[in-house]
């Protein structure tokens, strides 16, 4: 069951731009705002069902998790903006990119954080996307700044969750209740000037807005009850379903531009995923191995 939840989680978040889509035509700082909002709500509900309200304590005693809470929040917040604005600006398949490179981004920040060991593999994995990043800026022309600032977002988002002690629905719940009070704001003022798209909009879209909340929440739900049941190898393996299902979405379907040149760049990314996912098997398999010898 767990390689069945984490592949409805990467599923899901592949296939979410077809939702943000049918929301083009609301600027997208309304749709953030509504999905803080909406989000923060479902989260209420879940943690109130699950009666996963005990971390609240630690609150209390901790400033320097409300900080760090806060940190996520900003960085969520501004990985969402990007995220559906490219996608409803035709840059889906610039942002899938950002999706690819963010598990080297992973490595990097492990080895200059963390100290964490680099073995030869994750090296080559690196390199060979760099020169890919570095095909595609000259390609470009300029450089693919959408897909970097998603990558880099979310890294750092990754960073400050790894040292928060909080679990995956109370540091979201965390981070949609500090905007919370921003959107209602936001939300009222513009609807009592009669420029919001939830009052004077129609019936589907008000059901769209709602749902932005599920559509948030669900992948993690999923995501959360998977990663425990299955090896962390193939959890770095499957989460390349997303941004896959994203770069055929914006090539496929919404016949966004990708030259002969972007495929050449895409295939640096597309190698240096393939080195890192088998080098990473190897990796796991010898340690499982070694570990039993050791037993013996």
């Amino acid at each position: 069951m767990g390689y069945i939840f984490v592949i409805c989680a990467y599923l899901l978040w592949g296939v979410f731009p077809l939702f943000w889509k049918q929301l083009s035509h609301i600027p997208v700082i309304e749709i953030i705002f509504h999905r803080m909002f909406w989000s923060c709500i479902t989260m209420i509900f879940f943690l109130t069902a699950l009666r996963n309200w005990q971390w609240v304590s630690l609150l209390r005693k901790s400033p320097k998790t409300i900080l760090l809470g806060l940190l996520s929040s900003i960085l969520i917040t501004s990985n969402w903006i990007i995220f559906v604005w490219s996608v409803n600006n035709g840059y889906l398949v610039e942002a899938s990119l950002g999706y690819f490179i963010n598990p080297l981004l992973y490595i990097v920040v492990g080895v200059c954080v963390f100290k964490e060991k680099v073995r030869r593999g994750q090296i080559a994995a690196v390199a060979i996307a760099a020169i890919g990043v570095f095909y595609l800026t000259f390609v470009y022309g300029h450089f693919p700044f959408i897909a970097f600032t998603l990558a880099g977002t979310f890294t750092l988002y990754g960073l400050i969750r790894k040292v928060v002690p909080l679990g995956a629905f109370a540091g979201l719940f965390l981070e949609t209740a500090f905007m919370i009070l921003p959107a209602i704001f936001y939300i009222l003022y513009i609807e009592v000037q009669k420029d919001g798209n939830f009052y004077y909009s129609g019936f589907s879209t008000q059901i769209l807005f709602i749902s932005t909340g599920v559509v948030t929440v669900a992948p993690l739900l999923f995501f959360a009850a998977g990663i425990r049941r299955i090896e962390l190898y193939a959890v770095g393996f499957l989460q390349y379903i997303a941004p896959t299902l994203q770069f055929l979405l914006g090539v496929f379907l919404y016949k966004e531009a990708f030259s002969f040149s972007q495929l050449i760049g895409f295939s640096f990314i597309w190698l240096a995923i393939l080195v890192f996912c088998i080098e990473s098997y190897i990796f796991f398999k010898q340690s499982k191995m070694t570990k039993v010898l050791e037993e013996t």
